[in-house]
């Protein structure tokens, strides 16, 4: 396990890692209320999608840990209310859906009867997201070990760690499970503006695993590809669709098109939890829109001139016809991608059996 938590959940307080502060401080932060918990996940205190869906869960958590409500039915109706605030913290990642989803579930079911049965029911689903999370990440990377010859060049986009997950991470997962098991790696990181988590959040993990890695500029991609050679790009996401466009972090298609140009892989680490089969393809994904200020200052410094128009889109999708391979924990999907996710989503979900 890594030396720090992103999340943890301490009997009625949900403790989040202040990530908009690190590498310079490093701060925890405790909620008590599903409100609190959203506003948190919109201002990013914890971002990337499977961190997002733990911490959602844990904000349900928290209301059925605290609630007041007199019955099972007031308290399902207070998880209601609670679970549509969180869905509206951040759009484009289907882990936050996914997870709510998962918890409101089990909070209805009939044999609930009482207020202590959904409340025990509620916090042992979100430690069970919890801990499944670390599972899939380090089933991830051993499936793609194959993939990653000795002495590897990486190229990395945003972060993907365990600050972006319960622990391991998913696409800088790969990178970590290549080190411990012995292989030779150096891990290229995008900086990823605006808000920098390559710069600010990969380097600092890496740092503190002792994996050797260097940080680039995001514009530098094709340049060190053709210069330096890199073996394999790995990044994470936020939401694929069935035919296996993908959301992820700004920056993500424009380094696909430099692989693309170049010839080095594109691998997509993906937990099932964030394949949208209900999405025919990428163009349906919901684009977050952010605060031009995270793109007009860096921290309190502003780089533009007053009054700048910005458009500041937090994901871009990637067509699929870019990527290499979408790695899971449960296999790797292989073009095309409308019958293997299909078939890796059975393997999570298989159909009920009525004989």
């Amino acid at each position: 396990m890594s030396s720090f938590n992103s999340i943890e959940w301490k009997e009625g307080v949900l403790r989040l890692l202040d990530q908009r502060l690190l590498p310079h401080e490093t701060r925890y932060l405790d909620y008590t209320d599903h409100g609190e918990v959203a506003q948190a996940i919109h201002d990013m205190v914890t971002r990337g999608a499977p961190a997002i869906g733990a911490a959602a869960a844990y904000g349900l958590a928290l209301t059925a840990y605290h609630t007041q409500a007199p019955d099972a039915a007031s308290l399902c109706t207070e998880l209601a209310e609670a679970a549509e605030t969180l869905r509206k913290s951040r759009p484009t990642a289907v882990n936050l859906f996914w997870a709510i989803e998962r918890v409101m579930k089990r909070a209805a079911d009939p044999a609930l009867d009482s207020v202590q049965a959904i409340r025990e029911a509620v916090i042992a689903e979100a430690n069970a997201i919890y801990e499944e999370d670390v599972k899939t990440n380090k089933a991830i990377g051993y499936n793609a070990l194959p993939l990653v010859p000795d002495k590897a060049k990486f190229l990395h986009h945003c972060n993907t760690g365990s600050l972006a997950t319960v622990d391991y991470g998913t696409a800088l997962g790969i990178i970590r499970i290549a080190h411990e098991e012995g292989k030779q790696v150096h891990a290229y990181l995008d900086e990823t503006r605006p808000r920098l988590q390559g710069a600010r959040l990969s380097a600092w993990e890496l740092k503190q695993l002792n994996i050797p890695h260097t940080v680039i500029v995001d514009g530098a991609s094709g340049h060190l590809m053709r210069t330096v050679g890199i073996d394999l790009c790995v990044v994470g996401c936020d939401r694929v669709a069935a035919n296996g466009d993908t959301a992820n972090k700004i920056g993500t298609y424009n380094l696909a098109l430099a692989a693309h140009a170049h010839g080095v892989p594109f691998y997509v680490a993906a937990p099932t939890s964030t394949i949208d089969m209900s999405l025919k393809t990428g163009d349906e994904i919901p684009i977050e829109v952010r605060n031009p200020r995270e793109v007009t200052h860096i921290g309190d410094c502003q780089i533009t001139p007053d009054d700048t128009p910005v458009a500041n889109f937090a994901f871009d999708v990637t067509p699929a016809k870019y990527i290499t391979a979408i790695i899971t924990e449960v296999g790797i999907a292989y073009p095309p991608y409308e019958d293997s996710l299909a078939e890796l989503v059975v393997r999570v979900n298989p159909a009920p059996d009525f004989s």
